[in-house]
């Protein structure tokens, strides 16, 4: 009979008011002088027909160097339209953003591809590895567009699958691994070229409970590293593991606060292991 830890996961959710505590700033105003990143009044606007869809209206805000950020909101409230902006897979209609003193909105085509590349590891819901590849030729595949050496490609992958514990299973296909650690492999693919920044688009959505909570410590780690974390989520049992979270809502922040007391996920999965044990017996 499978594990049962409904139990974990409802006295989680039962903490998601804390999401409401912390320090407040007003909505759409950056608390740092200066950071990472710099979102100034960001507007995006798309055209449908006659209709013109407001996806952000007037977003702003920094992030500072080793942040750990939890965006959250409703569907249509305009989170995966900045996530696009923010990964440089989109350019807004008006409005600056800066990623590490780059102007983002001035760069080429080519340019943005490089940014992407070289300071941003992306990390989705679907895991997006090659079926056919294994875990250790998807981790090397961003390697391939900036020149690497074949040898410094292979060392850099399995030090990147040893981060997320998986230097065992570097020859496996994903088939051959569970939900959890593929995601562990497409974190360790998006760390490879030693981003800056982490963005990661719903990194749990696939997974059961205690699997996300283990990912979760993954990314705690990386943020203790000095990697800077940026996760969309739609659970306020994951923000609560970030150390700051912010709200969207038709387009704007409606609340941007830090999170005094995050979750600890190492601790945490000590409690469910504990239920494991129980059910066990």
């Amino acid at each position: 009979m499978g594990t049962n830890i409904s139990s974990v996961s409802d006295g989680i959710n039962s903490d998601a008011a804390k999401i409401t505590g912390g320090e407040n700033f007003s909505p759409g105003q950056a608390p740092f002088n200066d950071g990472l990143i710099k979102i100034d009044h960001l507007e995006k606007t798309y055209a449908m027909g006659d209709v013109e869809v407001h996806a952000l209206r007037g977003v702003s805000f920094n992030v500072v160097c080793k942040e750990f950020v939890a965006i959250m909101g409703a569907s249509g409230s305009g989170k995966s339209t900045f996530m696009n902006i923010l990964g440089c897979l989109d350019k807004p209609t008006s409005g600056t953003y800066i990623l590490d003193n780059i102007n983002v909105g001035s760069l080429s085509r080519d340019e943005l591809a490089f940014i992407r590349n070289k300071k941003i590891g992306f990390v989705f819901q679907g895991f997006n590895l090659l079926s056919r590849t294994t875990a250790l030729e998807n981790v090397e595949l961003p390697l391939f567009y900036n020149s690497t050496s074949t040898k410094l490609r292979k060392e850099k992958s399995i030090e990147a699958l040893k981060k997320v514990g998986l230097e065992e299973r570097i020859y496996h296909y994903p088939n051959q691994l569970s939900g959890g650690q593929q995601q562990r492999v497409a974190i360790a693919r998006a760390l490879v070229n030693d981003p800056s920044i982490v963005l990661a688009d719903e990194p749990t959505g696939n997974l059961d409970s205690k699997t996300s909570i283990e990912v979760m410590e993954i990314f705690q780690k990386l943020n203790e590293q000095g990697i800077t974390i940026i996760l969309v989520t739609h659970e306020p049992d994951i923000a609560l593991f970030a150390k700051r979270h912010i709200i969207f809502r038709d387009g704007k922040i409606i609340s941007d606060k830090f999170n005094a007391e995050p979750n600890k996920a190492s601790e945490v999965l000590k409690t469910i292991s504990s239920i494991d044990d129980e059910v066990k017996v």
